[in-house]
């Protein structure tokens, strides 16, 4: 799969989000992203009934590039349960520049954003001299 390759991407997060647990709000997601090693990770949200612990799907694709070996994730794609693109939450889009940084590129229902415009002036480990 090319690094820019948004359709493998986007079947790849169709996939994850069939596998989301989301019996409270019937609203599945699911996500993928390219890791800077060429991988594809990915992950799907996951639900509580203590809803301040629910999993964004974000959350399970960080967890799983961290168990994978690490690296920087260099392109990404979030799907709900119609198929239909959208944007990851403002805790999602954190996790996402930690471990994508401001270049990470996004494809959003406006088209390819990257990082540093989906969350501009973003706090990160270059902050704090991490990287």
């Amino acid at each position: 799969m090319a690094p820019d390759d948004w359709a493998g991407l986007t079947e790849a997060a169709v996939a994850a989000m069939r596998r989301a647990y989301a019996p409270y709000s019937h609203y599945p997601v699911g996500a993928a992203a390219r890791v800077d090693d060429g991988r594809v990770v990915v992950g799907c949200n996951v639900e509580n009934a203590a809803y301040g612990v629910t999993l964004c799907a974000e959350c399970g694709l960080v967890s799983s590039l961290i168990e994978g070996g690490g690296g920087r994730l260099t392109h990404f794609v979030c799907v709900n349960g119609a198929q239909e693109l959208i944007m990851p939450c403002g805790r999602c889009r954190q996790l996402l520049v930690e471990h994508g940084g401001r270049e990470l590129s996004l494809m959003t229902p406006h088209g390819v954003r990257s990082m540093d415009q989906v969350l501009p002036d973003a706090f990160g480990p270059d902050d704090l001299g991490v990287r």
